[in-house]
């Protein structure tokens, strides 16, 4: 005997009962019962009013979780997202009708048949796909000063419309998300075919968003220096790579390092590819850094780090004289901005442990061996400015902005936001925001007065651009064709298709002149020195700065 309902996931229920004893069967069908039709009206029009938020995503707020670096691109090589736009995994809110009950009030619109823009489907994703020669290629390197220097090069930012951006205009968008560049650079970089829409050249800031839309953002991108110290190899074999750091080279993509990075070194240098990162170093630490050569040996060392079954040692140089015993601090630790970058002590925070032992004291400073028993963002730092020996040359924690006591015993005069506000302020005058991981113009609303890099003239300049088409007619003539890619071969050619792209007329950061830094200055007295497993140990020599007869300049 059969009867049937309709589910409150509008879909028919079936449910045979035999006459058999003790059996009892339901199976998904599309058997409509007497009451089915009245049923299934109700379902539809109840569907129908959920619809629109379903396809749509969430217009006032972003509730998708953002991808991690490196996502592959939509049908090629991956790229990171970066300073300009953050790449969104298209169709995460987006549910498909169901099959078995489809709305019969709906008509399926002919493609061109209105005016109405059309936004294509998703382009699928190739997982697993790491940076290729082809990335490797956008520029390259040159060595000035002690310092290792990118040339400026073009590279496409790219993203998928983000749930909150529905509905709104691309000039929404950019004046409210990417305070960057002022409206009149965008408006120059649509006049210069800069940006594109599902690939389509944008003609006007006022086109509104939909669901899916794809953003190509082509801008000429610039790279802070780093210090020229080679990355060493301490060991390969078929499963890991180890080097040994410099201070200062991020480990992997992100703001604005790209090529100066230590994943981007090694594959134009060393041609190691697709490495995955075993564990991460602060971009101002230096020392032991694993990568495995697999994924199947990621996961395996990733386990053996989630049950705790690796040493972590570091050593580091401190203000005074660090007492002579063993000291343990457990102080829990807080993330008061992630943005930013900045931790404190706060009972609020999440616990963790660190053990000290000093090594040696010359009368100012101290060395001093660590083992984090826990993983937490800047654990070591913070811990040591707790204790009251901030880290000598830490640029964060051993800062005026924490106040008199500069944050010892967790004392610390102001609000996180005034806190947040001075070490913006202290490092946006010393130009050195990469600290803090930010760029100029991508400071978090209320910290800073200024929202763009480029001067009042550079600003006059760009509005001209933007008013004046036949000036622009020569800058669509300056970008090159292929802005990807840069030909690296050997050869007089080559070496000036490179220097054309180091310099762009719509380019803010081009027109400003910045002081390089100190190679000393991107060295901070925190180095890795050991990392031991069940099955392997590796160590890296002592930097200068760590040896017993070392002085202060």
């Amino acid at each position: 005997m059969w009867l049937g309902h309709r589910g409150w996931l509008g879909v028919v229920v079936q449910w045979r009962f035999d006459l058999r004893p003790l059996s009892l069967a339901w199976t998904w069908g599309s058997y409509r019962s007497p009451m089915a039709g009245t049923l299934s009206t109700r379902a539809e029009a109840a569907d129908g009013l959920r619809a629109p938020t379903q396809q749509n995503g969430d217009a006032g707020s972003d509730a998708r979780v953002e991808p991690l670096p490196g996502r592959p691109e939509p049908g090629g090589p991956v790229v990171e997202p970066a300073a300009g736009i953050v790449e969104q995994t298209p169709g995460d809110k987006r549910e498909e009708p169901s099959a078995l009950a489809p709305d019969p009030g709906k008509r399926k619109k002919r493609r061109g048949a209105t005016r109405e823009r059309v936004v294509p489907p998703p382009k699928k994703r190739r997982t697993g796909v790491s940076f290729s020669d082809e990335h490797f290629a956008e520029t390259s390197y040159y060595f000035e000063g002690g310092l290792r220097k990118v040339r400026p090069y073009y590279f496409d930012f790219r993203t998928y419309c983000k749930g909150r951006w529905v509905g709104h205009s691309l000039m929404h968008v950019f004046s409210t998300e990417f305070r960057a560049q002022p409206l009149a650079y965008y408006e120059a970089a649509i006049r210069a075919g800069r940006l594109h829409l599902n690939e389509e050249p944008v003609q006007d800031l006022s086109i509104v968003l939909k669901d899916n839309d794809f953003l190509r953002n082509t801008v000429h991108r610039h790279e802070p220096p780093v210090t020229a110290e080679p990355v060493r190899l301490l060991a390969e074999n078929e499963d890991v790579v180890v080097v040994d750091k410099p201070s200062s080279i991020p480990v992997h993509p992100c703001g604005r390092f790209r090529h100066n990075t230590v994943i981007f070194i090694l594959g134009k240098e060393h041609q190691l590819k697709e490495l995955h990162p075993l564990h991460r170093l602060d971009r101002l630490t230096s020392g032991v850094l694993m990568f495995a050569k697999t994924a199947v040996v990621s996961e395996r060392i990733h386990e053996q780090v989630r049950d705790r079954q690796l040493e972590k040692e570091y050593v580091c140089r401190v203000e005074g004289e660090f007492p002579a015993e063993e000291v343990t601090c457990r102080e829990p630790i807080l993330v008061v901005s992630y943005k930013v970058g900045v931790c404190r002590v706060d009972p609020q925070g999440k616990p963790c442990e660190t053990v000290f032992q000093r090594l040696s004291y010359n009368g100012c400073s101290s060395v001093v061996r660590c083992r984090p028993l826990t993983g937490r963002t800047h654990q070591i730092r913070v811990h040591l400015q707790f204790l009251g020996h901030p880290i000598l040359n830490d640029p964060i924690y051993n800062s005026v902005a924490w106040g008199p006591s500069r944050g010892r015993g967790g004392h610390i005069p102001k609000t996180d936001e005034e806190l947040l506000r001075d070490l913006v302020a202290e490092h946006e005058a010393k130009q050195s925001l990469d600290v803090l991981g930010l760029c100029d113009g991508d400071m978090p609303p209320g910290l800073t007065d200024s929202t763009a890099p480029s001067s009042e003239l550079a600003k006059d300049r760009l509005e001209e651009l933007a008013i004046a088409p036949q000036k622009m007619d020569g800058i669509v003539e300056a970008v090159p064709q292929d802005m990807d890619t840069v030909d690296l071969a050997q050869g007089k050619a080559a070496e000036t298709d490179v220097m054309n792209q180091e310099t762009d007329p719509l380019c803010a950061e081009c027109r400003l002149v910045r002081q390089d830094p100190l190679p000393q200055d991107l060295v901070m007295f925190l180095h890795a020195l050991r990392y031991k497993g069940p099955d392997f140990e590796y160590v890296s020599p002592l930097p200068p700065w760590a040896q017993d007869d070392w002085q202060e300049n």
